[in-house]
């Protein structure tokens, strides 16, 4: 079969003949149709990642056939019987077992879930990852309700995508912050209420005056903006953070956050259970997921030049 490979760090994957993977008990071969990227794929080419095993083919999400149906796969291994966090085997599909960037995976039967109805090869490959995520910070950990207001930072990237498309669909009050206008507009054709864009001075303070503070916010970067999400959180608050690129949080204030009662709630992936729930979500609410572009696999190397660009509105996606 075809694949592509990352052979060394910092450089580009290759794509090369690979070895057709062979099902033992309890594992199953799925042919794919659709994978999509996650910065996780990028950083494991810069050597930004712990564990890093070569040659390998990356790629936690893909969507395929498996004896005749439409299938995509839960996008980890061995999450553990807590539902609360996971457990010490707990990995990532795509690192180091090979991944989705290939023409065919061999996985656990149990990772394999139906394509809802709606959703075509390229829109079902784009959900697993960003879902999971999104729906365990949004529900499981912040326990979003309707009617309440949420901030989404970093608009444009998969899981903040989801998220914002999730909270719309429960009746909450979605605003939106990014360092670009145009997918700020972008994201209140998608329902948001309005945004913010946090290179402009002052942001903040304005975005508090005109929504009168959040009961969630949901953040992937960290870094010293994180500091100011205390000042814009409404008493009891909740914020969801899964992600950390902007490093270490300087300049952040406790008494905020204990005289407000806020609670910060970080979060990795989610269980099967969850990915099974957060997929009813999804098909109940005719949920598409945003693709921002298709790439064929073996032009594989392209779409991750575009992913290091960041200027990406949804998820970049390989075809079979």
């Amino acid at each position: 079969m075809k694949a592509l490979i990352i052979k060394q760090l910092n450089s580009l994957l290759e794509f090369s003949e690979a070895a057709d993977p062979t099902a033992g008990k309890n594992e199953a071969i799925v042919s794919l149709r659709a994978a999509a990227l996650n910065h996780r794929d990028l950083f494991i080419t810069q050597g930004l990642y712990a564990g890093i095993k070569t040659p390998c083919a990356l790629g936690s999400d893909g969507a395929g056939e498996w004896r005749g149906n439409r299938v995509l796969l839960y996008p980890a291994l061995e999450w553990g019987n807590n539902p609360n966090f996971q457990g010490k085997n707990f990995r990532v599909l795509g690192m180091p077992e090979n991944g989705c960037f290939a023409e065919q995976i061999c996985i656990p039967r149990k990772n394999i879930f139906p394509v809802p109805d709606h959703l075509d090869w390229e829109q079902a490959a784009a959900l697993p990852l960003a879902g999971l995520t999104a729906w365990r910070t949004l529900f499981s950990r912040c326990k979003l309700k309707k009617g309440e207001k949420v901030l989404i930072t970093g608009i444009g990237g998969g899981v903040a995508l989801t998220a914002l498309q999730f909270a719309v669909a429960t009746g909450a009050d979605v605003f939106v912050s990014s360092g670009d206008a145009g997918k700020i507009e972008r994201a209140t054709v998608m329902g948001a209420k309005g945004g913010a864009n946090y290179r402009e001075e002052g942001w903040e303070k304005r975005l508090k005056q005109e929504t009168g503070g959040f009961d969630v916010i949901i953040d992937s970067a960290g870094g010293d903006g994180f500091a100011l999400f205390p000042a814009l959180c409404n008493p009891g608050a909740r914020v969801g953070f899964y992600g950390g690129s902007l490093g270490k949080v300087n300049g952040l204030s406790l008494q905020p956050l204990f005289w407000k009662q806020i609670s910060l709630h970080g979060s990795t992936m989610g269980s099967p259970r969850e990915f099974r729930a957060m997929l009813a979500f999804v098909q109940k609410h005719e949920i598409v997921p945003v693709v921002d572009s298709v790439f064929p696999l073996s032009e594989g190397a392209k779409a991750f030049k575009k992913m290091e660009q960041g200027k990406q509105f949804g998820k970049i996606v390989l075809s079979m």
